[in-house]
Formats: C-alpha cells, structure tokens, sequence
C-alpha cells in the first residue's frame, strides 16, 4: 500500500524548513552561483546537524534506536521582487529545503544550534549582519521556517517565521517542495 502523500503544513510534524534567498553577489559568484555552491553545504549541515543532536542525546532517536532516516526536498529556484528594504536592490533568488523525516523532539537548544550553523554557512557566503540593512542586498540569507510544531519565541530566533504566510516568495517555494524535490541545473 502506498503510504499517503502529505501536502500540507500541517502535515509536517516530523519537517523542517529552511528558506534559502540572495540577490547580491558574494566570494561564490551571482545569487545563482552561490545557490548552486550552498545547497551540497546545507544538505551536510543538516546531516551534521541531526548527527550532533542524536549522539549528544540517544533518548532523542527513533524508539528501535535508529537515527532519523532524513528526506531533503528542494523546490526550484524563484527569482522574485524585493520586499522591504531599498528600492532599488536588484530582484532575489529563493528556493526552500524541506527536511522530512526527523526523528527529533523539536526542541529550543537545538533549534539554536541550527540557526548557529545557518548563520556560520552565511557568514563564509559573505554575509555580515552587523554591516547590512535590513532587508537589503544580501549574498546569501538563510532562514529557519519552522521545525514541526515548535513555537519559540527567542531573541534570536521566532518559530515559526512571523512572517511566513506573508511572503509569496517562501510560500510558493515551501509548497513546491512539498510535492516534490527538483533538481538544479549548474
């Protein structure tokens, strides 16, 4: 029997997502080169990620022991119209991953963890928080969107994203992931 396909939000209890989004170019290249450079280093951050969670915690794995037997669906990359920020940045690309699959307890401490190794994967992109405008140019932004149903509330970090259902270009992306991974083309 097939297991039934799950499209909605709601339905991603055991998912995390992260937005991926630039429209300035850094050490990688254009918005298109450094998407194409970061998706293999995001895809080991989270393996990583799950990694150090689970053997820092065995009582986090699945109940047979197992560790989380992750699925990483990508949408297409959408270049879309800046929203906020100066008028006359140039136009972004975005794309969402879709982490499926995550054993894991959603849990503050390591949703931190996570939004520390987005945050280092920026910074060696050439992104500078302390020199940017909000919602300025940028060569590389990655987001946490939300991690099953955990509400955080932290100075650091909001779950899920305030902002989420407002942003077309997260939703369109988010939703295209969840149907199914599309490769990118070089």
């Amino acid at each position: 029997m097939t297991p039934p396909v799950r499209n909605s939000l709601a339905d991603q209890t055991h998912s995390l997502a992260v937005a991926l989004g630039a429209n300035q170019a850094g050490p990688a290249g254009s918005p298109l080169q450094t998407l194409t450079a970061v998706r293999p280093l995001l895809e080991g951050v989270m393996g990583s990620w799950v990694q150090s969670i689970e053997g820092s915690n065995p009582g986090r794995m699945t109940p047979n022991g197992a560790s989380s037997a992750l699925t990483l669906s990508w949408s297409p990359l959408q270049q879309t119209a800046p929203v906020g920020g100066p008028l006359d940045q140039p136009s972004y690309l975005n794309a969402v991953l879709l982490v499926k699959g995550l054993a894991l307890n959603p849990e503050p401490d390591a949703a931190l963890q996570l939004l520390d190794a987005l945050q280092h994967l920026e910074q060696s992109f050439g992104r500078n928080r302390l020199r940017e405008e909000r919602w300025g140019p940028r060569p590389l932004d990655l987001d946490l969107l939300f991690w099953g149903e955990l509400r955080l509330d932290h100075p650091r970090l909001t779950l899920p994203h305030p902002r989420l259902h407002l942003r077309c270009f997260v939703m369109e992306p988010l939703l295209a992931a969840m149907q199914a991974s599309t490769p990118w083309l070089s």
